[in-house]
Order: C-alpha cells, then sequence, then structure tokens
C-alpha cells in the first residue's frame, strides 16, 4: 500500500530500462523525478514485473527506493547483462550503485544502495553503459569526461576529461572490444575498451551532426549505426567496423531521433523521435516493419529499449511516463515449433514411404508368378509372411 502510494505522488517519469532475469523473466525499472509542489515526494526507483501475454507491467511495484534529495533526480540508468545490479546517475550527486537481492524463501524483492566511490563525486552524467559480456562500464559527462572502469572491480582504464565537449550518447560493440561515443557538437570517435586507446574518429559531411551511435548485434554483420542530421534531414549512417569507414546511409524517421535501440538478437534498429514517434525497421534490409505516430503524443521520447525475449518496446517520456508497445513485426519460428515441425516432416515421410512399398507393384507394373505374394509389413513393427506348406512336398518332419 505505501509503494502505490509513493508511486502515485512521485514526478514525472525520467528514464527506464529492462531487466533480464533468469527462465526469460523481465523486468522494468523506472526512474521519477522528486514531486516538490504541494504534497513533496522524494525521487523513487521502481522495479515493475512484466507479463507477456497482456504486454503490461505490473499495476504496482515489486520494489521501490527513494533517492536522498542531496542526490537530485535520476538521469540515466545502466542494468548489468546479469540483471543483479544497476547504476542510476543523479543530477546532483554523481553516481549511484545498487543491487537487486531476491528473497530466496518470500519471494520478494529489495533495492539495496551499494558503494561507488570512483563515480560518486563524479559530477553530471548523461549517459552510461555496460560492456555486453558485462565486464567493464563506461560513463560519459556533460563536462566531456569519460571514464571506462572494469566490472566489479571498478578499476579505471581510461580517464580522459577533454574526450568530447559534451558526451552525447556511447555503446559497446558485442565483442565487447570497442566503444564508441558521441558529442553535442555532432563529433563520434571510437575507444579500445581494452585500453581506452582513441582509434579513430568517424568521418561525416560538412554539415552532418552525428547525435547517436548503436554497434550491430547478430554477431554476423560487424556495423555501427549512427542517427545523424544533415541539415534538417535525419539520416541512419551505416559504417564497417573492421575499416570504419560508411557504407552508406538511409533515412528511417521524419524527424530528429532522441534515441536508439538495436535488440538483443540483432534483428531491428528503432529510433525513438522528439515528436513522440517510433520507428522500427529489420536491420537486414533496413526497411520500416514497425511505426507509431506520436505515441508519446508531441513529447520526445527520452528512452527507448527493446524487451530482451519479447518483440516488445519499452519506451518513456516525461509527460506520459512509460509505456510498453507489442510490435507488428513479422513472428518468428519458437525453438519448440520447430521440433514440431521436423516431427512432423519425419511422420509424412514414413507414412509415404509405407504407401509406397505398398503400392509399389502396381506402380512398377512388374509381373508377379501365380504362387508369388508379397510379405505384409506394418508401421507398428508386425509382420507376416506366407505360411510355407511343408506337406505339399510330402516331407516326414
Amino acid at each position: 500500500m505505501e509503494m502505490e502510494e509513493a508511486s502515485r505522488e512521485s514526478g514525472h517519469v525520467v528514464c527506464g530500462s529492462w531487466i533480464r532475469r533468469p527462465k526469460k523473466v523481465n523486468w522494468a525499472i523506472i526512474a521519477k523525478a522528486a514531486k516538490r509542489r504541494g504534497s513533496a515526494s522524494p525521487a523513487l526507483l521502481h522495479i515493475f514485473s512484466f507479463d507477456p501475454i497482456t504486454t503490461s507491467l505490473s499495476s504496482s511495484p515489486l520494489a521501490t527506493h527513494p533517492l536522498k534529495e542531496s542526490d537530485g533526480d535520476p538521469v540515466a540508468i545502466s542494468v548489468h547483462p546479469g540483471g543483479d545490479y544497476f547504476v542510476c546517475s543523479t543530477s546532483k550527486g554523481g553516481c549511484k550503485l545498487f543491487e537487486i537481492v531476491e528473497g530466496a524463501t518470500t519471494g520478494g524483492i529489495t533495492i539495496l544502495a551499494k558503494e561507488l566511490p570512483p563515480l560518486e563525486n563524479a559530477g553530471l552524467q548523461k549517459c552510461m553503459a555496460f560492456s555486453f559480456d558485462g565486464s567493464k562500464l563506461a560513463v560519459g559527462g556533460v563536462d566531456g569526461c569519460l571514464r571506462i572502469m572494469q566490472w566489479p572491480s571498478l578499476s579505471v582504464i581510461l580517464d580522459e576529461p577533454k574526450a568530447h565537449k559534451s558526451i552525447r550518447d556511447m555503446d559497446f560493440s558485442l565483442d565487447s572490444e570497442y566503444l564508441a561515443t558521441t558529442s553535442t557538437d555532432g563529433s563520434a570517435r571510437i575507444w579500445k575498451a581494452e585500453d581506452g586507446f582513441p582509434l579513430f574518429t568517424l568521418e561525416r559531411c560538412g554539415d552532418e551532426n552525428i547525435e547517436l551511435c548503436r554497434f550491430s548485434k547478430d554477431g554476423t554483420k560487424p556495423f555501427l549505426f549512427c542517427a545523424a542530421q544533415r541539415g534538417d534531414i535525419p539520416v541512419v549512417n551505416v559504417y564497417d567496423i573492421s575499416t570504419w569507414k560508411k557504407l552508406g546511409f538511409k533515412k528511417l524517421s521524419r524527424k530528429s531521433a532522441s534515441t536508439m535501440a538495436v535488440s538483443l538478437d540483432g534483428k531491428y534498429i528503432a529510433l525513438g523521435g522528439k515528436d513522440g514517434d517510433i520507428s522500427v525497421a529489420e536491420v537486414k534490409t533496413m526497411e520500416i516493419y514497425h511505426y507509431s505516430k506520436r505515441l508519446h503524443l508531441g513529447q520526445t521520447i527520452v528512452s527507448l529499449e527493446f524487451c530482451p525475449s519479447e518483440r516488445v518496446m519499452l519506451t518513456t517520456s516525461s509527460e506520459w511516463g512509460e509505456m510498453v508497445t507489442k510490435l507488428t513485426v513479422p513472428k518468428e519460428w519458437k525453438e519448440w515449433q520447430i521440433y514440431a515441425l521436423l516431427f512432423c516432416l519425419f511422420m509424412a515421410s514414413v507414412i509415404l514411404a509405407y504407401v509406397f512399398f505398398e503400392n509399389s507393384d502396381s506402380f512398377w507394373k512388374l509381373p508377379m508368378g501365380k504362387d508369388q505374394r508379397r510379405p505384409k509389413f506394418s508401421l507398428f513393427g508386425d509382420s507376416s509372411t506366407p505360411t510355407e506348406d511343408h506337406n505339399r512336398w510330402n516331407l516326414d518332419l
């Protein structure tokens, strides 16, 4: 009851992210700003369960954690791939580390605050990202400082105060070897995640500003996707990560994108717009398969993320809060459906072989002797052959 009351009295939604749990269970963490008018309430972190049948989040949170007034409001959240930890950057208090603890007997969920010494007084961090294998954490500040740390030891790999003018977005490659970052001045750089060495600055046209970046994740196409603005035209550039050369571009949205995501299996790429629209395209063809016009009704989409195991999208905006949207993309075969199809094909081939065997004489029109008879076979293993009349030859048995 206290959780529901706190949820109603809290401020607007700031951001959200999926939490991947064992056995294809998914939760969602939603961060809300403090409510300072009327009955004041602190900033809150909520964890909700997700129902894939109804495609909705639970009406009440599984767990709630209030932030201290000295921390300010949450700014961004990054969840560890293991699903047990997440980092939340705040407007006043740097970054906070939290552990998700599930009761062994009661099944209740608790959010525990942990120490995060390297980032507690790091200033305002606009974006954060864990590597795909969970071994590294990168954070980017509005002051342009880029930090890369080992996880969970938090030993510093890189602390570059002049990486960019102001860091806007970042993403790790699938093999966790590279880190891409973008700046508010329109530039984008590639870093070696292992030692923080700056490898490359992406090429761009004269009036082009690179804003967002995401690596491909299907394991076969080594691409980097970057949402960019060419004057008033929004495009998605595609770069080959073996050479970092631009391969081409594609227009996937009408207006500039505020956030971008790639599905966990790498098959789809999504853009969230500043007008509240979302566009989802297939990576293989770069054709739009799903489009939701004004999903957030004219508000900028702050966060956008694919569900780890379902074709579902989690989006947030300050005005309309969190939304869960089922994507209208082609349905895919599930593992049990593939095995069922193979079994049916096998049984069909057995039946056809039996029918063919039973009718082979008439098919080939082979002559048979007057007393010749074919053996009888059964699909269930029984067989019979003509009984030979030994007395016919007047033999003493």
